[in-house]
């Protein structure tokens, strides 16, 4: 039996939240313990129950009332999306689990944890392409889409789990990898966290659980992640990296070179102008990270040099779409908060339409709308609740407007008022600076919609 398995053993347990994740834990579960009574609880009252009508020993909590009496259970495996910050009675912090809090109090010295608020999937998964690369025994899991359950059967004592951790799945545990990377931290999530301090320190998670052997690979850039390091006056083997300024150990970018240093020897530098699939020099943290990543897991230096060639970019990333009518579109769909729509429009320079907004979480958006009012784009099309905000605060504020903008939920009219407006030989970005939710399940959903929109009105 998985030593998993042996902690959910004759335990009275409450699955929360019963998506991805949550139907995984059931699979889990019943794998070894089919008569285990199990109770699912999830906010969705139309979830699609029927395939588990010939389970006699489970039963369903949906609706508003999902989350009540939670503590009537040993453990409430919790799934990623799940809130609790609404509860309005304690929870004792030890009843509440999740596949992310098991795998890590048991695997993480195979770990490779990757988390921050951009970038963790590209980051995550550039590191799985250079192990891959190099012959190793590895695996890509986590907030990329691939439940740590799912995985568990694949682990042997050699193998490397490279694992995006997101905030939620960070909030709750009481392990941290072994070697735990920190990229970024921006407002985000705030309809999930009570403030933006909560989601900093659910990232922090990532390292807290960490011992003086352990290594924190981190941007010290990031004045936020700068500060938390400092307040908790952490002991570990610093691997930062930052823009422009020499490291006596850590990795620095200077130009498109990246230079790996060690104990003030330079240990290798890399030309990473020519890295076609991670435009962008905000890019150059991800590689940067993975690059020290991949050196502490001893992968041979010319290996990692080749593989940053070969890596192939993820979709909604500043991803190409296609030239149509003399117009180039991009889809960076994943862009849902202020700095990475910025990040954007400076990586492509000829951005004329912006497709902007979302589902509102409270983010603050002046420093974008003051980025905006003195920039080259001239066609804004302001969508969902988000862009409406966003269009109130700059048409209240003391800057001029875009020469063209709409107010447009509708994505097939987006496109007609980018097609109108776009000037010849420049772009069209749809980069939100908002979630999706509004409108789609999820950012893929909304970069496909783009792309198939826009495909389909030009066969």
């Amino acid at each position: 039996m998985n030593i998993i398995h042996k902690q959910l053993e004759n335990k009275k347990i409450i699955i929360l939240g019963f998506g991805k994740e949550g139907r995984s834990s059931y699979k889990f579960i019943r794998s070894y313990q089919p008569n285990l009574p199990l109770v699912v609880a999830d906010q969705n009252e139309n979830l699609f129950i029927e395939k588990f009508s010939d389970d006699p020993h489970l039963t369903f909590v949906l609706g508003e009332k999902y989350d009540e009496n939670l503590n009537d259970y040993d453990l409430i495996l919790k799934t990623p999306g799940v809130s609790l910050t609404k509860i309005d009675y304690f929870i004792p912090p030890g009843k509440i689990v999740s596949q992310t809090s098991y795998f890590l109090q048991f695997y993480s010295n195979q770990v490779i944890g990757i988390t921050g608020t951009k970038g963790k999937s590209t980051t995550a998964s550039l590191i799985y392409h250079i192990l891959k690369e190099a012959g190793r025994d590895v695996i890509l899991a986590g907030n990329i889409g691939v439940p740590f359950f799912n995985i568990l059967d694949e682990i042997k004592p050699e193998t490397v789990i490279v694992a995006e951790l997101s905030a939620h799945q960070l909030e709750y545990v009481d392990a941290s990898p072994h070697t735990a990377i920190l990229l970024n931290m921006y407002q985000e999530h705030l309809d999930h966290f009570n403030t933006y301090n909560d989601y900093q320190l659910a990232k922090l998670n990532i390292t807290n659980r960490q011992n003086k052997k352990d290594i924190l690979i981190y941007n010290m850039d990031d004045l936020v992640i700068g500060k938390l390091i400092q307040a908790h006056n952490f002991d570990r083997v610093f691997w930062p990296f930052r823009k422009d300024i020499m490291l006596e150990t850590g990795a620095y970018s200077h130009g498109s070179h990246v230079f790996l240093m060690k104990s003030r020897e330079k240990i290798d530098d890399f030309e990473l102008s020519t890295l076609n699939n991670l435009p962008g020099t905000h890019n150059y943290f991800n590689v940067m990270a993975a690059i020290i990543a991949s050196y502490l897991q001893d992968i041979d230096l010319q290996y990692i040099a080749n593989s940053l060639q070969t890596f192939q970019g993820l979709d909604h990333r500043i991803e190409y779409v296609g030239m149509f009518h003399g117009i180039r579109f991009y889809n960076d769909s994943i862009s849902t908060i202020p700095e990475t729509t910025i990040a954007a429009i400076n990586t492509l320079r000829k951005v004329d339409t912006l497709i902007l907004g979302g589902f509102d979480r409270g983010i603050n958006y002046q420093e974008l709308i003051d980025y905006l009012s003195v920039s080259d784009v001239n066609n804004i099309a302001f969508t969902g609740p988000a862009g409406q905000r966003i269009f109130e605060e700059w048409q209240k504020s003391d800057k001029e407007l875009p020469k063209n903008h709409i107010i447009e939920d509708n994505y097939h009219k987006i496109i007609e008022f980018a097609f109108d407006n776009t000037q010849i030989n420049k772009i069209c970005l749809l980069s939100p600076a908002a979630a999706s939710y509004d409108q789609f399940k999820n950012f893929e959903e909304r970069g496909v919609v783009y792309k198939n929109i826009i495909q389909e009105r030009n066969k």
